[in-house]
């Protein structure tokens, strides 16, 4: 896939959650992705938020690259309609593709997997390896749990409190997007 605009890369749940709120939140930030002039990474399903936030930024007009891992073929359902997906043969390579593609990280909730490729992402920042903004979307206050736990890391003298400087948290989508903006540099020109 040629890349013509930024691309951010989405982690979210490949189920909906517990709160029908989130999948708004997935669908909406698909549609700002597209609005924004930026293109959307992520892990190719079509189940759960992923699947939401992929159909709305095609709706919107962006393009849309999804990674899976071989084994999870049969296992997940794809998104057939994505502009181009790669099929990798590890979790880690499908992790370090993502990343690699992307200029940004946009964490909506999710499981265990999502919660997977945000400390790696954050854990990256740490040691030099990428210089990507991370960005949570805490819709519902759904990461406090998390950044108390970062806290507890940092008091307990695990982490420097330098850690909460490696992504920012925001409460919706227009904020997360103009985080990501002022990040990246601006608004993309149209």
């Amino acid at each position: 896939m040629t890349r013509n605009c930024p691309m951010i890369c989405v982690y979210c749940g490949s189920r909906p959650g517990a709160d029908p709120a989130l999948a708004e939140t997935a669908r909406a930030t698909g549609l700002a992705v597209a609005r924004a002039g930026w293109g959307l990474i992520y892990g190719a399903g079509d189940a759960g938020l992923m699947g939401i936030t992929a159909r709305a930024a095609l709706e919107g007009g962006a393009p849309v690259l999804g990674f899976i891992p071989r084994r999870l073929i049969g296992r997940e359902r794809g998104l057939e309609t994505l502009t181009a997906t790669v099929v990798t043969e590890t979790m880690h390579e499908r992790k370090k593709l993502m990343m690699e593609n992307a200029d940004a990280v946009l964490a909506l909730p999710g499981g265990i997997g999502t919660l997977d490729e945000l400390v790696e992402a954050i854990t990256w920042r740490q040691l030099d390896i990428v210089n990507k903004p991370v960005v949570m979307l805490d819709t519902g206050g759904y990461w406090q749990p998390f950044l108390g736990l970062l806290d507890h890391v940092i008091d307990q003298g695990f982490a420097d409190a330098s850690l909460r400087a490696l992504f920012q948290v925001t409460p919706d989508v227009d904020g997360a997007i103009a985080t990501l903006e002022t990040a990246m540099g601006g608004p993309v020109a149209r």
